[in-house]
């Protein structure tokens, strides 16, 4: 299994983030990072979660989804920690 950065701009004015969301925490292991970023570790290609999540898109919205194999962080808890240590 291999972990991916999912990140994503929904532009329209009272964007329904519920579906993408929902896309996101269905991956058995995904972490919520930040406000529109996520952590998903899966089987699945990069192009593979671009495609599940991209349904929720409109054509003005931007993602992005890239593969860890190393990271950096700065000011999260000691589970988190743990967390990205174990999956990345």
């Amino acid at each position: 299994m291999s972990a991916y950065i999912v990140t994503y701009d929904l532009h329209k004015q009272g964007q329904n983030y519920d579906c993408i969301i929902g896309k996101l925490k269905a991956y058995p292991t995904h972490w919520h990072m930040q406000q529109s970023v996520w952590v998903v570790v899966t089987n699945q290609t990069a192009v593979q979660i671009r495609d599940n999540l991209k349904t929720c898109l409109d054509s003005n919205d931007k993602l992005f989804v890239g593969k860890l194999s190393a990271g950096a962080w700065y000011g999260y808890s000691a589970n988190v920690n743990e967390w990205l240590v174990k999956h990345i």
